[in-house]
Parts: structure tokens; sequence; C-alpha cells
């Protein structure tokens, strides 16, 4: 039997090779409006990258950033490395036409508008500009007050003054206010004290020109893992050139590296990367760096996130569908019970945390998508985000609770499955009930807004493929979300529409390991154009940039537009692989066997093989012929079966045979869009009992919403509110195509009776003349060892819904790393009332105040107790230090 079928093999492989000779350079896989894949090639414009051989690609792609670059800059100026000089929308705008060029003194806080007209020319190469900003209004505030008051109203005290800086839309500049102190030639300095700060800048420099490797050619040994063969050359070559990446991958300490750029292991990018392909390709380099993600505690470490990572963050979680995959592959019982006890301590940790009893959902930052204003409005501060419930996330969190059951029912421990299986079916529900958006036919990105949530209507790719491949949306539900989700040009952006003033990332970009999973979405609804698109769009980047990249810009698909991008990026080189693996030949791990659910689009039709699989004590030789995502003929060493399955218990080597059904159901759509941004946000305020707001550029009209919901529209930028009926308001743009901009940050109108602070001041105080800006005598440090507890007496003159929330400093790191958020439990009366959430607000900004989210509680006439204590659930990621200090508890009536 056993040379039948290495004679098979052989007879397969050469009827693979002659259909490849024999194959024409005109093949058009799939074409696009701006690009078109061929069986050997890529073609974009003037742009081609062909694979000479499987072992070979050649591209002369040649990035147009540098070329096509507008002599129209926009840039502001930041304090502190925040944006914080004028209102989101408000930039100054210069036209620079010359080689070397001056700005006019410009001063802080008023905008420079620029009145040369529109122009067709581009910014010249080296161009140097000289920028010169008055700070004499800031400086002088600092002198007479200690402070300066921003336009948001926020306080800077003098000795927080760490410096000026400028961000803009043209490089060396960017919108990356948390990280402009590490750029060079950002900061602006005042040499002779005069006030006036200055900085020069190269702007176009050809230094930074952007280009590609002009080829690549297999240079190492990935004969030890499955070979690839089709009737497409370039379909074969990218295969390679992934495998070879992913050795590449592959660390001295034997963990992955998460990019070419990116040192280390990070939890999500390692999970997402060992789902996609890793668990099975590389098992113990894939659990050693799973287990670099764990505590001492044995948590599962959030190692990034907003305002000091957890739980503002939350999607540590995908960690237990990799491990669970791992075991899937492998069979490992010592790995399922360690991993189980790691991820049922970190699920219990959430579920004081993070999870929401009201909603059923789970709180905390979308997953993946980390970086605040690219994926939020911008007045969401850290304890905001915290607030949020998103897709993507829920979906982790839901299947981190089926994994435990299933886990816990191979480990024969049934109370403990019921327990996570109720957890499951609350967040699905949540889900569901809160997310669905029926007349769109997919999910809302998430709800959003403080003691008021309301949803985000744009669509969130990951999510939406994460709830169809967890079966969180039901097979009607399934088949409308791949059909109905805005797909642009180049791909599956991450976020529909996309956010005005925000750099291409996450925000207007493409991220291929995104379009694999989606790819996965599509071919379990059997949507064979969804898969086609998909599998176009992640061949495209790679055979034209010759590596894997991080992300592209949805625009016009180059790599060189985003803020940050990385080679040999281990998610994107992942999810390649998965389009042969798990996507073309179907391969899914289950418990105790290999399941094929095959998916060949039309355009890839022929013969094709999967050679050296290993699937735990087996070598699997898989030959497949046709296309369709049925199965007509399956045999397993030349004997037909009925079950398209190999047991868990296999060993030996083998050959599988699939023969498909040269079909596919009715044609399925998908939603080609324009890409498109939607209306700024707009900033409200209250005067003379009304609701005003300035005109939002490409508004038609305003939405008012009142306690989340919608209560009028309007084209007018003003609102009568309700007299003497406190209420929590909300305006949003919308255009004239129907995209609505984020809802603006809340005001809550109120009487000033139903507002109640209570000021904290402990007994022993640090050095006062350290910290600025607590509202009375002082304010109470909390840390893991000093008032672990803190009991606050309350009367209540008025029954109702209160929000209950506290002003607080924590100057333990940066808004955008780090992990020393402080977490506290809060009780009414001794009962459980929910987590209080203070986020870091700036590296040793102690005087940088502001508020924690706020606990909704229902409050009788009378006196209460609030207690405000430090729990073993409350350990943030850093373990040692958890700490804030506590200006005034504030007590608010909302309804």
């Amino acid at each position: 039997m056993k040379s039948i079928s290495t004679s098979l093999v052989m007879l397969f492989l050469l009827a693979v090779s002659t259909a490849l000779i024999a194959q024409q350079k005109n093949d058009v896989i799939w074409r696009t409006k701006p690009y078109t894949v061929y069986s050997d090639s890529v073609v974009q414009g003037e742009y081609t990258a062909r694979a000479l051989s499987p072992t070979e690609i050649i591209s002369d792609y040649k990035s147009p950033a540098n070329l096509l670059q507008s002599t129209k800059i926009s840039f502001k100026f930041s304090l502190n490395g925040k944006d914080n000089e004028m209102m989101p929308g408000v930039d100054h705008h210069l036209n620079v036409q010359e080689g070397i060029a001056t700005t006019p003194l410009i001063k802080f806080g008023e905008p420079l508008k620029d009145n040369t007209g529109e122009t067709n020319t581009y910014l010249k190469p080296d161009t140097r500009l000289k920028i010169s900003v008055d700070m004499n209004a800031v400086l002088n505030d600092f002198k007479a007050k200690g402070y300066f008051t921003t336009f948001k109203g926020d306080k800077i005290y003098k000795e927080d003054f760490k410096g000026l800086y400028v961000a803009g839309n043209t490089l060396p500049m960017d919108w990356d206010f948390d990280n402009l102190h590490n750029k060079q030639g950002l900061e602006l300095k005042d040499e002779d004290g005069d006030g006036i700060y200055e900085t020069n800048l190269m702007l176009n420099a050809q230094k930074d020109e952007k280009q590609t490797d002009a080829s690549w050619k297999l240079s190492k040994n990935i004969s030890g893992f499955p070979q690839y063969h089709s009737g497409s050359v370039l379909a074969d070559a990218i295969y390679n050139m992934s495998v070879e990446e992913m050795i590449k991958a592959v660390e001295p300490d034997s963990t992955f590296r998460t990019g070419k750029e990116w040192a280390g292991v990070w939890t999500r990018d390692i999970s997402y990367s060992i789902i996609l392909a890793m668990a099975h390709l590389q098992p113990e380099v894939a659990k050693k760096s799973l287990m670099r993600k764990v505590s001492k505690k044995k948590r599962i470490i959030q190692d990034t996130g907003t305002g000091g990572a957890y739980p503002c963050s939350t999607d540590r979680m995908i960690w237990a569908t990799a491990a669970f995959e791992i075991y899937k592959a492998t069979g490992d019982r010592d790995w399922l019970q360690q991993a189980y006890i790691i991820i049922k301590n970190s699920v219990n940790d959430d579920m004081s945390n993070a999870y929401d009893a009201a909603t059923g959902l789970v709180k905390g930052e979308s997953s993946f998508l980390d970086w605040r204003e690219q994926t939020y409005p911008k007045w969401m501060q850290p304890a905001d985000i915290y607030e949020s419930e998103n897709l993507g996330t829920n979906a982790v969190h839901y299947n981190a609770n089926m994994v435990l059951v299933q886990m816990a029912n191979l480990l024969k421990k049934p109370a403990e499955a019921i327990k996570y299986r109720i957890n499951a079916v609350k967040i699905k529900a949540g889900i569901n009930n809160h997310l669905w958006m029926s007349d769109k036919g997919y999910y809302a990105r998430y709800l959003y807004g403080r003691n008021f949530k309301t949803v985000s209507p744009g669509s969130e790719a990951l999510g939406e493929a994460l709830c169809v491949l967890f079966d969180i949306a039901d097979k009607q539900k399934q088949q409308a979300v791949i059909s109905s989700v805005p797909v642009t040009d180049f791909g599956i952006s991450c976020i529909y529409p996309q956010i005005p003033n925000i750099p291409p990332y996450h925000n207007n970009a493409v991220w291929p390991f995104v379009q694999s999973y989606w790819a996965l979405a599509a071919a379990k609804t059997g949507n064979e154009n969804a898969v086609m698109e998909s599998i176009a769009a992640i061949y495209r980047p790679a055979a034209l940039f010759l590596t894997n990249k991080e992300n592209f810009v949805a625009d016009n698909g180059d790599f060189a537009g985003t803020v940050i991008n990385s080679s040999n990026m281990l998610w994107s080189l992942s999810g390649n692989l998965a389009m042969v693996q798990k996507l073309i030949f179907g391969i899914e791990f289950q418990a105790d066997k290999l399941v094929f659910h095959p998916f060949v689009p039309t355009a890839l039709q022929g013969n094709r093989s999967l050679i050296n699989f290993k699937y735990r004590n087996a070598v699997l030789n898989i030959l497949m012929e046709g296309y369709g995502n049925k199965i007509q003929s399956f045999e397993f060493d030349g004997k037909p079966l009925g079950m398209y399955e190999v047991a868990g218990s296999l060993s030996g080597k083998h050959t599988i045979k699939i023969v498909l059904s040269n079909s596919f159901p009715s044609a399925e759509k998908i939603n080609k869009v324009e890409n498109v941004t939607t209306p700024a946000t707009p900033a409200i305020a209250f005067i003379k009992d009304k609701l005003t707001w300035q005109p939002v550029e490409g508004a038609k009209n305003y939405s008012v919403l009142k306690r989340g919901k919608k209560v009028a529209e309007t084209t007018e930028t003003h609102f009568a509110t309700f007299p003497g009926e406190p209420g929590e308001y909300q305006v949003i743009a919308v255009s004239k195509n129907g995209v609505s901009s984020f809802a603006s940050e809340p005001l809550v109108v109120n009487d000033s009776k139903k507002m109640n602070r209570y000021e904290l001041e402990s007994g022993v105080q640090k050095s006062l003349l350290s910290y600025k800006g607590f509202s009375g005598n002082g304010f109470v440090e909390i840390n893991t060892k000093e008032n672990r507890r803190i009991d606050i007496s309350i009367t209540i003159d008025e029954p109702g819904l209160y929000a209950i929330s506290f002003r607080y400093a924590n100057g333990n790191g940066p808004v955008n790393t780090e992990n020393k958020c402080a977490i506290r439990t809060l009780s009414i009366d001794q009962q459980f009332a929910g987590t209080v959430v203070f986020p870091q607000r700036g590296k040793e900004e102690w005087s940088n105040w502001g508020m924690s989210n706020a606990l909704q509680a229902t409050l009788s006439k009378g006196k209460h107790v609030i207690s405000v204590s430090f729990k073993d659930a409350n350990d943030n990621m850093n373990e040692a230090v958890n700490e804030a200090m506590l200006d005034y508890l504030e007590i608010v009536k909302i309804k």
C-alpha cells in the first residue's frame, strides 16, 4: 500500500507540473478596478510582480508616497504630546511651494490660514521648512497663574510642562501625538528665551523614499514543512515565501518574533497567528510563545492597550482560542490541563472587572485596534474606552468561555462547564441584542458613551468575521454579514467608514491578517466572490511588496502611507499560509480528529497537493482536484470513505485524495463601495438653555441624542433642551449621503442640586508642593498597601438613578503604553456595584486630573456607604504598582 500511495503522489505531482507549464500568462484569477491577479503575476497600474518559479518573484513596485506629496500641509502644535492646541478639525494650513520655506510667526492657539488657493504641484524633494510659533501667551499664564488652560479646559501646570511639539500630515510629521517625543525634529525649542519656539524640518526627504526589494528568491530549507503545489506559480511562490518568513520569525530563544520591526511576543499578535497557522506548523514554538504571555499568578497578560492596558483593554482572552487550537492540533493533554487553569483564572478576573450585567457584554477596547483615536472619537478618555463594549472583543470573550466549556468537558469538570456556558450564552445574546443592525445586515462596532450608551454604526472587519467563525451569528446573519459589510477596492478595511483627520494605520487601512479571517468567514458561508476577492487582496501586496507586510492604505493599497508598518509580519504570513491549509484544503482541527471542508474558487480550479502535512503522529499527503465547496469523493490510502475526516489517533504516512464537485451554490454578492470618511465630530456647549455647536463641514443635518436615544433632527446648530429635566445630551453630524459622525462628548444638563461632591482627604498627605490641581485641601492616595479600602458616607435627598465616579490622577505612565492602570471594586452598602478604573493619564503627570468611569446605581433617599476596595481580582498587569490619587467622589442624578 505504501508503494501504491507513493506512486499516486508522484503521478499527481507530475500532472500538477504539466498543468503549470501549460498555463498561459493571461490566465486571470481575479480582476478588480485598480489591479489584476494572474496565475503568475499581479499588475497594478504601471507596476508588475511576476513569479518566475515557485521559488522566485520579481517586482518593480515603487511607492508613490514621495512622488505625489501635495505642497499643502496641515499641522498643529502640542503641549506635552497631547492634541490640545485647538479643537479637532482646526489646523494650521500652509502651501509650501518653494524648496526652502518659513512659516509666518504663528501664535499658539490661533489657526494659520493659507489663502494661496488650490495647487496641482507636488512637494519638491528635500524641501526645508522652518516653523516658528509664539508661545508667550502660554508662558505668561505660567508666570501669572502657574498654569495654562487649554481649549478643552484642562490645566497644564508650569511644573508639568515638558515640551512643545508639532504634529501634521506630512513626514516627518504625523498625527501620532502620543509618540511625538520619540521623533527627531518634532520638538520646538526656544534657544534665546524670547518665547519664540522653532524647529527645522526636511519634507519629502529622499532618504525616506519608499521602495521594496526588487526580488525574492527562496534561501531557506523549507522541506520540513508542508509543500504546496498548484496550477498557479504565483500562489505556490507566495506560499513558499510565507513559509520562509515563518522560519525567519523564530527567535534564538524559540519564541516567535512579531515582525521585522516588532521585537518580542505580543499576546494578541501571537494568538491570532497561532489560530491561523502556527498551532500545527510550529506547535512547540507556539506553546513557548503563549507561555511568555502568562504572569506569575497564572493569568494571561494584557501587554498593550490604552491607559495602562488591563482592564481598559481586555482582548488578551484570544489567548484561550489559540491555546485550544494547539491542543486540537497536537492532542497534548498536559498542555490542555495547564492552559485550562490559566484561562479559567483570567476569565474569573474578567467576570469581576469587565462583565456588564446590564447588557451581558464585556467592557474594553476593540480587539487589536488599540490606538484610541484610530478607532474612537478623540473626546473618549481611557476610562471611557474601558466602558465601551466592542464587537470583536466580545466575540473573543464569548469564544474564550466556549473554549473553557470544551476543556472542562474533556477534563471531566461538568459543573465548571455549566458556569462558563452561562457566561457564553449571555455574551452571545448581548452581541445579538445590542450590536446587530438589521437595517444594515451586519454588527455595529461598539456601544460607547458615558452614562447612556449608543451604537457606533460602522463595521469592524475582524469582529464581523469572528462572529461568523464562532457561530455568534446564526446562519441567516452569517450570510448577511459577508454580503453586506462594506469592502473597498484593495480589501476589507479594518473599520468602515473612515475617521477624518486621522492618518492610516487602523483607520483607512487594510490588514492582511484581518483579510484572512474575513476569507475564512466567507468560505464558511459559501460566498465564492467574497473568498476570491479576499485571496486576491492577500496575494496582491505579498507579490508586489515581496514580503508579508503588516498593513497598507485602504485608499491606494500602498504600504508606505501608514503610520507604522513592518515586513515579515507574523500574523500576515500566518494568514497567507491559512489560505492554503485552512481555506483551500479546508483543514479543521477538532479535539479528536481532523476534518476537511475544502473551498476552491472556480478561478483556481485544477489539481493541487499538500505534501508532508504533519498531524500528531501521522504524515499526510493530500491530493485534490476540481473546484467548489462540496466533496464528490474522498479516498484514504486508495479506499473511499464516507466521512471526510481522519482520527486523532492515526499514525504513519498516508495519502488522501479529494475530488470536488465542480460546482457552487448560486453566486452571493459582496458589498463593494467607495472608501468614504465620516463628518467631523461636533463639539457641543450649553448656553442659555440651548445646546449649541459649530457647523460641521459636509453635514446636511444633525441628530440630537438624549440619554443615548435620538430625540430630534435639525439643520440648525442649536437645540433647546427640556427645562428642569436632567439629561445627558449628544449631537451627531450626518452627511448628504447619510454617513454619521461620532456622537459628540456627552454633556450633562442638570440642576446643580442634583449633583453632590464628596472631597476625599487623608490624615497624612504627601508633600502637596509636588501636586497641583486638586479641588480641596488634599486627596487620598490608594495603592496595594495604603487605603486598601475607603468608606465614604453619602446622603441622597431624592431617590433615582445616579452616576458614581471619582476625580483622580495617575501619573504612573503614558496614555498609550505600560501597565499600571489602577483598579478597584466599588460596593454600595456592602453590596458589589461594579469596578472603577483609574487609567494612566501621562508619565509623571500627577497634576493631570480626570474622571474615572461612572457606575450607575439606583439609590433610595437617605444615607448610604460607598466603599472602594482592592480585591484579588483587581490585580493589574504590573501586579506591583496599582495606585492613584483620589480627589473627590461625584454623584450625579441622571434619571
